[in-house]
């Protein structure tokens, strides 16, 4: 069954609604900076924490995070769980959180919005993968191996819950997709972290 006008036009929105750059607008609010040019450069929950404090970093987490769940539990609503426009609107909600048409295509690392956009995938393994991110933090301190860790982890996670049923290949494509580009956009955090030389979470500040 091919994809209707109705699909294109929420996979479309779900873009556009995953290229808010919410880390950015808080932090011009509060700061009156340009988050891409302070501490990573990079417009996600972290670099936020860092610039606008605790309230500006949790705030740019949930409003991320919500984007990304909204874009793909809107589709789903609309097309009747119809997998394929699913899939592609979670591809196009993470797309336009890392390629924002608003930021001139210079966005996030979209672990927030991933981990919305997993959470209406895939409940289950989304609570795992973030169990992965939490566990990992906890213990090595290190953010950026979290993310990468928990973004790997899904795909596999999913097909774990689902091994009672035939897991849907095109949610499936959708979260190797999204976890891929996850891990893309950590290729510098991971250059440092080979090299010893990542900076670590050291906490929440005011």
């Amino acid at each position: 069954m091919p994809l209707d006008w109705t699909a294109i036009l929420l996979i479309i929105l779900s873009y556009l609604l995953g290229s808010i750059p919410f880390g950015y607008l808080i932090v011009q609010f509060k700061k009156g900076l340009d988050v891409r040019t302070v501490g990573s450069g990079n417009i996600g929950a972290t670099n936020v924490l860092r610039t606008a404090g605790t309230s500006g970093g949790l705030l740019t987490l949930a409003l991320d995070l919500i984007k990304g769940y909204l874009a793909v539990c809107a589709t789903s609503y609309w097309t009747h769980q119809f997998q394929p426009a699913v899939a592609l609107s979670a591809m196009a909600a993470i797309l336009g959180h890392a390629f924002p048409v608003y930021l001139k295509f210079k966005g996030g690392k979209g672990v927030a919005t991933g981990a919305g956009i997993f959470l209406c995938l895939a409940i289950g393994p989304s609570l795992g993968a973030m169990g992965v991110f939490l566990v990992v933090v906890l213990i090595w301190r290190y953010a950026s191996l979290g993310s990468i860790l928990a973004a790997a982890a899904f795909p596999f996670l999913y097909v774990i819950f689902k091994y009672r049923q035939e897991p849907s290949l095109w949610i499936l494509s959708a979260a190797l997709f999204c976890s891929g580009l996850v891990i893309c956009r950590h290729h510098e955090n991971i250059k440092r972290l080979v090299a010893g030389t990542e900076n670590k979470f050291t906490g929440f500040t005011k």
